[in-house]
């Protein structure tokens, strides 16, 4: 079995993961030790504050000491920010899933293939190819030289929103939250509190993320997302555009011959 190392454990990673592990590939994601994952319901950055977690009936498991593999079809997950994992694990392709969208520090190891996520890398210097993550780019195109789209610095489009969904830390602390994801809330709802300090909604519709409350802010943290589509959003569903990255990621594999039935390096 492919053995895929994934630096990174939010959302776009995550489904990503989730993808790979449909196609029977072993996947292994190693996370910082203070996730900001926002969509924690489809991320499996979840597993480092909880043990273990469930994306769409794929179980994510924290893993510790030596990282020893195990069942197949489960994603494995530790608390390893720089990578240090990835030599004894031995896997034919590592995934920049940082989204850092800036330059990023390399990785140690040297996979069969190197895939970058987003804006920051270039091929050739950093990674061997990128997939794009901007929506009104092609979403989801291979990128064989050059760069991915730019950062925007705005969140993306999502029911005729962009930034009046998301919601930040006023303080540094620790989100207490009043409502929960899925819940429904109005415009100006009170959804918790950093240092004592509220947090509000922006707008009318249902909670599509919230940080973990042991998750440690820094003033203008992204903190939550409200879906104006409200009943009709599913915060538990993968979204379109991390499956749309995940089958580049696929595609790139499967392009360099790395299949699920391939086996390690």
């Amino acid at each position: 079995m492919s053995r895929i190392w994934i630096q990174g454990a939010g959302e776009l990673a995550s489904g990503v993961a989730w993808r790979l592990l449909q196609c029977g590939y072993h996947v292994r994601m190693a996370e910082v030790s203070n996730p900001l994952a926002v969509r924690r319901l489809v991320a499996f950055s979840e597993a480092v504050y909880e043990g273990s977690c469930v994306v769409e009936g794929r179980k994510g498991l924290l893993v510790t000491g030596q990282y020893p593999t195990l069942d197949e079809g489960l994603a494995e997950v530790l608390v390893d920010p720089h990578g240090s994992g990835i030599r004894s694990y031995g896997p034919a392709a590592v995934i920049d899933a940082r989204m850092t969208k800036q330059g990023p520090v390399p990785l140690p190891g040297a996979p069969d293939l190197r895939i970058g996520l987003g804006p920051g890398f270039r091929c050739g210097r950093d990674v061997d190819c990128i997939i794009e993550t901007h929506r009104a780019a092609r979403l989801g195109e291979v990128i064989r030289t050059g760069e991915a789209a730019p950062n925007t610095g705005r969140p993306g489009l999502v029911g005729g929103q962009t930034s009046r969904r998301v919601v930040y830390s006023p303080a540094a602390g620790h989100l207490a939250a009043r409502r929960a994801i899925g819940d429904l809330v109005a415009e100006g709802e009170v959804l918790g509190t950093v240092a004592g300090l509220e947090v509000r909604s922006g707008l009318e519709g249902r909670v599509r993320g919230l940080v973990h409350p042991r998750a440690e802010l820094s003033p203008g943290e992204k903190v939550g997302d409200v879906d104006p589509r409200g009943q009709e959003a599913d915060p538990a569903r993968i979204t379109d555009k991390a499956l749309a990255v995940a089958g580049g990621v696929l595609e790139a594999l499967l392009n360099a011959g790395i299949t699920p039935a391939t086996g390690g390096r």
